[in-house]
């Protein structure tokens, strides 16, 4: 399992973009999970899959409300990842009114699930393998602070839990 200290996995996630801009087109796109970790700090969360009634009740929406917070506290982006697709997430996003303040990043394969270590098996509820909800700051790329939730518990991966960490 990733821990303090440890580089993110070298993998790619996708991202939903509504807008053509510099380099990215309509529809999914590629995030080198490397190059897009380089130099900033990220509070990074991860849930079993979007639209989740806990995860859409609680933890976007904690980063959305926390987003000026955190931004003063040093993150430079707020990432959530999931094992869905990019057109989910991107749906998800709306939904989530999370625009412009948390990325909404797929993990479709659960690529970045598994190379963290942090999966969760749901395939005897029909839901194949997901990650494990966490929340994680990130400085440079590296794993700064980890905070796995216990099963059916929902008390580490929130944003106040980051806020308190980035403030230091």
């Amino acid at each position: 399992m990733i821990k303090v200290g440890d580089t993110l996995p070298a993998t790619t996630l996708m991202e939903y973009s509504e807008v053509e801009g510099e380099g990215c087109s309509i529809g999914p796109n590629a995030v080198d999970v490397a190059k897009a970790s380089a130099g900033k700090t990220i509070a990074l969360f991860a849930l079993p899959g979007a639209f989740t009634p806990t995860c859409s009740a609680q933890h976007v929406p904690s980063y959305v409300k926390h987003f000026d917070e955190l931004k003063a506290a040093g993150v430079d982006e707020i990432w959530c990842v999931s094992v869905n697709d990019a057109f989910v997430m991107g749906a998800w996003a709306r939904d989530q009114k999370a625009g412009g303040k948390v990325r909404m990043l797929a993990d479709g394969s659960a690529d970045f699930a598994k190379a963290t270590g942090l999966t969760l098996d749901l395939t005897g509820r029909g839901m194949g393998l997901r990650s494990n909800r966490y929340s994680m700051l990130v400085k440079d790329g590296k794993v700064a602070s980890l905070n796995v939730e216990a099963p059916g518990k929902f008390e580490v991966s929130n944003a106040e839990t980051i806020l308190a960490q980035a403030k230091g």
